[in-house]
Formats: C-alpha cells, sequence, structure tokens
C-alpha cells in the first residue's frame, strides 16, 4: 500500500490549497448593485459637509466645483486656503495647467514673474508652511478598510471620506492621490508650498506623489468640469498662452456665502453599513453586465457618493 501514499500526499496537499477559494465561495455575496443600495440607504449615513471647509469655485463658462478640505489631514494647509479664499487671492486667476492623465493645476500665470505674481499681495495668508506630507496615525479617526492590500502602503481604507493609507509601524496615514484628490503644488523645497496653486487629479492614480506633496481635499461634485478641460500644449501640460486658459471668476468658502447660495450636497458617510455593502457590491458586482466579478478592488476604484440634499 506504500506506493499509493505519493498520491495521497499530492491529493491533500489539492485540498489544502482549495481552502482559500471555497472559504471566499462561502462567504455571502452581495445581493443590491451598487445603485439599489444607494438608494436603500438612511438618511442618517449621509452627511452635510461642513461649510467652513467646503470651497466653491465658479468657472468663467459658469460651472462650478466643490471641494472638499481635509483639516484633519493637513490643517495648517486648510487653515491657509480658508484664509486666501476668504480673502478673495482666487478670484481672476485662471486654470493654468491641464496635462493628460495627470492633473489640472490652478493659480497665477504669473508666478514665475516678480513683478507680477500675486505672492506679494498674500494678505494674511503665509508664505510657507511646514510640510504636512503625512500626519500621526490616530485610532480614534474612523477608519474603514479595504480587504484587498495595496503597493504603496500596508493599509488603505476611508476616513473622514478621503481615500487614505496607513503605516501602523511607522504610525503615519496619509490622503492618497486617487482621481479627484486635491493637492497642494509646490517647488522644490518642501516647505514652498503654501495652498496658493492647487491641483486636482484628473487621470490614473499617481500613487508615487503620496507623502511627497501635502493634500488638502478632494472634489466632491464638478470634476467632469476639471478633467474635460483642453489640455495644455506645453511643457508638463502648461498652457502657453492666455487665451487657452480657463478663467476662475471665484473660489469662495461656502461659509462666507449666502445661506441660500450655499451648496446643497450630501455626502456617503464612509463608516456607515452602506458604504461598507458599497465596497463589496463593487468588489462582487452582481450586475447583469458582469459575468466574472473581479472578487478585488482597489482604493483609487471606489468614488464616495455625492447627491443634492433631499428637497433641495
Amino acid at each position: 500500500m506504500t506506493h499509493f501514499r505519493p498520491f495521497a500526499l499530492a491529493l491533500t496537499a489539492c485540498l489544502l490549497a482549495s481552502l482559500p477559494a471555497l472559504a471566499d465561495e462561502a462567504k455571502p455575496k452581495p445581493s443590491l448593485t451598487p445603485k439599489e443600495i444607494l438608494a436603500a440607504s438612511k438618511p442618517a449615513e449621509w452627511r452635510t459637509p461642513d461649510p467652513d471647509n467646503l470651497l466653491v469655485m465658479t468657472l468663467a463658462n459658469g460651472h462650478r466645483v466643490l471641494i472638499e478640505l481635509a483639516p484633519d489631514f493637513s490643517p495648517l494647509h486648510a487653515a491657509n486656503i480658508r484664509t486666501l479664499a476668504h480673502e478673495h487671492y482666487f478670484d481672476g486667476l485662471a486654470v493654468i495647467r491641464v496635462q493628460d492623465n495627470f492633473v489640472t493645476q490652478w493659480g497665477d500665470p504669473n508666478d514665475d514673474n516678480a513683478d507680477r505674481s500675486k505672492m506679494k499681495s498674500l494678505g494674511t495668508a503665509k508664505k510657507t508652511l511646514p510640510p504636512e506630507f503625512t500626519r500621526p496615525l490616530d485610532p480614534k479617526l474612523a477608519f474603514t478598510r479595504l480587504p484587498d492590500g495595496d503597493v504603496y502602503a500596508p493599509q488603505v481604507g476611508f476616513s473622514e471620506g478621503f481615500p487614505v493609507a496607513r503605516d501602523p509601524a511607522n504610525h503615519e496615514e496619509w490622503i492618497t492621490h486617487c482621481y479627484g484628490t486635491v493637492g497642494v503644488a509646490r517647488d522644490v523645497p518642501p516647505t514652498s508650498g503654501n495652498g496658493n496653486s492647487l491641483y486636482a487629479i484628473i487621470g490614473q492614480a499617481p500613487r508615487g506623489l503620496d507623502r511627497n506633496l501635502a493634500v488638502a481635499g478632494r472634489v466632491i461634485e464638478g470634476m467632469e468640469y476639471l478633467s474635460g478641460l483642453p489640455r495644455g500644449t506645453g511643457p508638463l501640460g502648461f498652457h502657453e498662452k492666455p487665451q487657452q486658459r480657463t478663467a476662475i471668476v471665484s473660489v469662495a468658502l461656502a461659509e462666507d456665502l449666502p445661506a441660500a447660495q450655499r451648496p446643497a450636497v450630501e455626502v456617503l458617510r464612509t463608516d456607515s453599513p452602506s458604504f461598507a455593502a458599497l465596497i463589496e457590491a463593487k468588489r462582487n458586482r452582481v450586475d447583469a453586465f458582469y459575468t466574472r466579478p473581479a472578487g478585488k478592488i482597489d482604493l483609487c476604484s471606489i468614488s464616495v457618493p455625492t447627491r443634492a440634499k433631499a428637497g433641495k
């Protein structure tokens, strides 16, 4: 009977190797589509952005872009951007760069001209700030962790509506460069970014930028207006001629607008049961189109839902 031993060992190894797959099959699969999950969500699972952290950008073509700031991750930069918005620094500036599959950037077109740059007129905003590329890990900050791992960080998930990476060994966390992330442009010195020029990611997530720039927040409405702009013809997508730029009428804090003019939007809480269900539904799609669900998802494949406030 000893001649059966190699076969028995091989069979046992095969069965053991199949256990993870069998365990995955045993897990309950989503029965609802993402659309159905959102339709069934409870009002308490949605939050209204703090008007003191909500930027309202109005472009010359009349389009509106809403940006939620992230003061828990970059408090000094968020405060400086608030000051710049309070004091109307961005009004009359422009989109100066649109680089395909990378970023749309806005700020002062004359930043490189010392005689014409608005850097001389920052008002009470600070010209330089300490780098806020990461923040100390805060276990009290709600974190919805994704189950499928990540190339760039030991842990990834969502905190306060933002895509976040964590490194428990180094006790730090940071907002990642996913589509719609708004970061602070800077020169080579780490302290050179003060928030007077910002960029939004409009292409595939450039995660190599993580922990190298301060992230100010995330576009929660109007990304199509930033990602759909004509690409710049100069190096790195900068617009070479003034007429190529999209003018910015204003960038204001919702707090500074009359109540009737404040955006009436809600964002799905990323610590809610519906958001957890949404993650699983996107990992294992049950829509009729999907004949073979992926069973996994990466951080930047999830967009946190925003909707118009009920009754508005």
